[in-house]
């Protein structure tokens, strides 16, 4: 995405959500600073076939992974959204890439980081705790950001660590790409919320918000970009994505 027009969309998100720019970017620094540190990867390091798989954490997720089992999955990078991590380890698949702001289950994530996924992190105003305390635990490590980019932390848009996930993977050439578990709907999975006391429940009003949100960039994606997006959920239809059942 031109950062032109990624940066009218952040405008607008700053103001719905009453988040904070400058917040955005004190993290962004420290996650930059920590990757000069450590050694942060350039987006050449990240690997991208020109298939590609994106897992959200939403309620398809589990039966979305029973039908990708059916296909070659060699043939494709598998990028997990941030706590899908946990429902792709309880099949036994480790994801290639994780795109994460870190609030997914960690010790999962931080599980298949050291068995070989590659992170991408994202630094955001109230993230700022969590990017210190778990960079350090990290392996073969991008950092990304909302706002500014920086030396070592990129832009390429996205709002969500979902829809992030997709401007990621076109970014990096993957030219078809199946979305599984991105439902966009009004019900939230423990994957996603970790913290919840059943394994789904009702989204609050932020996080509905936050998902309209996120469903609108994978459909400008649709719309703007040269890729192929097929949606093999069962959320909320996308404009300008083939719903498709493969098995």
């Amino acid at each position: 995405m031109n950062l032109a027009i990624w940066f009218s969309w952040y405008e607008e998100i700053v103001r719905k959500f009453n988040y904070s720019q400058e917040e955005d970017e004190k993290s962004a620094q420290i996650l930059n600073q920590l990757l000069e540190n450590y050694g942060g990867l350039s987006k050449d390091d990240i690997p991208m076939q020109k298939e590609a798989i994106i897992f959200g954490a939403g309620p398809s997720i589990k039966s979305n992974i029973k039908e990708i089992k059916n296909l070659n999955l060699s043939e494709y990078t598998i990028i997990a959204a941030d706590g899908a991590t946990t429902a792709l380890m309880e099949e036994d698949i480790i994801p290639d890439v994780i795109v994460t702001d870190l609030d997914g289950e960690m010790k999962d994530i931080l599980c298949a980081n050291h068995e070989g996924a590659f992170m991408v992190v994202h630094a955001h105003g109230n993230n700022r705790e969590k990017v210190k305390e778990y960079l350090p635990r990290l392996q073969r490590v991008m950092g990304t950001t909302q706002s500014t980019p920086l030396s070592n932390v990129y832009n390429f848009g996205g709002f969500t660590d979902g829809d992030r996930a997709l401007f990621l993977a076109v970014e990096l050439g993957a030219e078809y790409v199946i979305l599984a578990g991105m439902d966009f709907g009004k019900v939230v999975t423990r994957y996603s919320r970790p913290d919840l006391p059943e394994r789904e429940g009702r989204a609050d009003e932020i996080k509905e918000l936050k998902l309209k949100y996120a469903k609108k960039l994978v459909e400008w994606v649709a719309e703007n970009e040269e890729v192929t997006l097929l949606n093999i959920s069962r959320g909320e239809r996308l404009d300008g994505v083939l719903d498709v059942n493969f098995f």
